[in-house]
């Protein structure tokens, strides 16, 4: 397995923890349809999270959440109405975006969150 696809899965149980710390339970991970993919579906008595999870080494070019652009978007939102269609949820959906940044140096790898809520709509 590449070291990036590490990272990433790494990232995804990070942020997977941290919305468990917070009260939600993960009801999806990587959940699929034909327009993307959706890396966790958490719910609390109130919502119902869709949450894209981007990994990147520090001083990257580009944030992990600039990487959430208008195109990756609609597809999570299209995913969103597929999942929704399927579970008939009443809670209030919302679009956050977990940043997991990755330090390192050189000999171990210390990995930062950044949670946004309503990273779009």
């Amino acid at each position: 397995m590449r070291k990036s696809a590490k990272r990433g899965f790494a990232g995804e149980d990070l942020a997977a923890k941290y919305l468990r710390e917070k009260g939600f339970i993960i009801t999806e991970r990587n959940f699929h349809s034909r327009f993307g993919e959706i890396d966790i579906i958490a719910e609390d008595e109130q919502y119902i999270l869709f949450v894209e999870v981007k990994t990147r080494a520090g001083g990257a070019i580009v944030s992990p959440a600039e990487a959430v652009d208008l195109k990756k978007q609609q597809k999570i939102i299209m995913t969103a109405n597929t999942y929704l269609a399927r579970s008939h949820s009443a809670l209030q959906p919302r679009f956050d975006v977990a940043q997991i940044t990755v330090l390192s140096d050189g000999e171990r790898e210390e990995y930062k969150i950044d949670y946004i809520e309503n990273a779009f709509q």
